[in-house]
């Protein structure tokens, strides 16, 4: 409630509020509802004809407001005589997003495992006040991740200074944190303990599997790199020029594929492409269409297995072998089938011994 009677002027942007707070497709209000939550919340009173203009005028704004129009017969007070008069009621404000679809917004945000908690706190803030009370008031049962699970406060400062970089075509210069032993992120150091500084020519970032990564090129290779955007700390925006996508060995002179790049790298390892052949239980059809999109090919189906073939990042495919055997069966090239089964026999000899 405020503490001071507004002035009268203010009546339009106090409708506005009202509409803003307290409307929405599943709730209505009458004018003679508008005017009382004014009084209540607002210590303002107003007839009901300065509500229908000042409704009026906020519509000839282009704001969103939508009602009922009913026609009733009414006495003129000074004729005397019955005339028609259209009343307003229903009101109702509306919203430029479904509460439907800000729920999957704070969901994603939820979800999103490079996030920091108060961040997310602050953006489910956001998302909620584009709504109702009523929405609000559904919020109360969701709850964010765990305090700790997050360490890094630059991230937004980091995802701005890429997107600057990133449309300017120019490098960055950050170091990149790890977990140590006491369970706190610290910069990578070189051998003389220094910290290390990364040097990258930035091109895209991309959410995968709930983290979010930088896909660039590290100055020192002609390759690309992976990085998670929520390690990137002390990033610092170069004047120099950042090195043709292009130019990188195995991008054939073309310009990055996003999509592509992403079916490739399922884990987000660096690592050349390659053609892969591989045999899988029938059962794990649905995950390979999730993980390696609709390019795979399928061949030489059994009733229990079926063949694929897929372009796929090397040491992704390796990951993705090792993390379903044995129900993923390297076929082609060989020499990734026999580093497969060697690590196999690695784990075996480890859990023997």
């Amino acid at each position: 409630m405020m503490m001071v009677k507004p002035p009268k002027k203010l009546l339009p942007l106090l409708i506005l509020d009202v509409l803003r707070n307290y409307t929405d497709a599943e709730h209505q209000l009458s004018q003679k509802e508008i005017l009382d939550i004014l009084k209540k919340e607002y210590d303002m009173t107003a007839d009901r004809k300065a509500i229908r203009r000042n409704i009026g005028n906020l519509m000839d704004m282009g704001y969103p407001i939508e009602y009922t129009e009913t026609v009733r017969m009414m006495r003129d007070p000074q004729t005397g005589e019955m005339e028609e008069s259209v009343i307003i009621s229903d009101l109702w404000m509306e919203r430029e997003f479904s509460d439907g679809e800000l729920r999957l917004l704070i969901d994603s945000i939820l979800f999103s495992n490079h996030i920091p908690p108060k961040q997310c706190k602050e953006l489910m803030g956001k998302l909620e006040n584009l709504s109702s009370k009523y929405f609000k008031a559904h919020m109360k049962h969701i709850h964010t991740m765990p305090a700790a699970s997050l360490q890094n406060p630059q991230l937004f400062y980091t995802i701005e200074t890429l997107d600057e970089a990133i449309s300017a075509g120019k490098k960055v210069a950050f170091s990149y944190l790890e977990y140590g032993m006491d369970k706190k992120q610290h910069p990578r150091r070189t051998s003389d303990g220094a910290v290390r500084e990364y040097l990258v020519s930035p091109y895209q970032m991309a959410a995968k599997e709930g983290k979010y990564y930088l896909i660039c090129n590290h100055d020192k290779y002609d390759d690309v790199s992976n990085y998670r955007v929520d390690r990137i700390a002390n990033i610092r925006l170069l004047e120099e020029y950042a090195k043709p996508f292009s130019a990188l060995r195995g991008a054939d002179g073309k310009r990055l594929d996003l999509a592509t790049y992403m079916a490739e790298h399922i884990y987000m390892f660096s690592s050349e492409t390659v053609r892969v052949k591989f045999r899988i239980v029938k059962a794990m059809v649905s995950d390979v269409m999730d993980m390696f999109g609709s390019d795979v090919v399928f061949s030489d189906e059994s009733d229990t297995h079926v063949t694929v073939t897929a372009k796929v990042n090397k040491k992704s495919m390796e990951q993705f072998a090792k993390n379903y055997a044995p129900d993923v069966i390297v076929l082609e090239p060989k020499a990734m089938a026999d580093a497969v089964r060697e690590n196999a026999k690695r784990i075996v000899r480890a859990y023997q011994e």
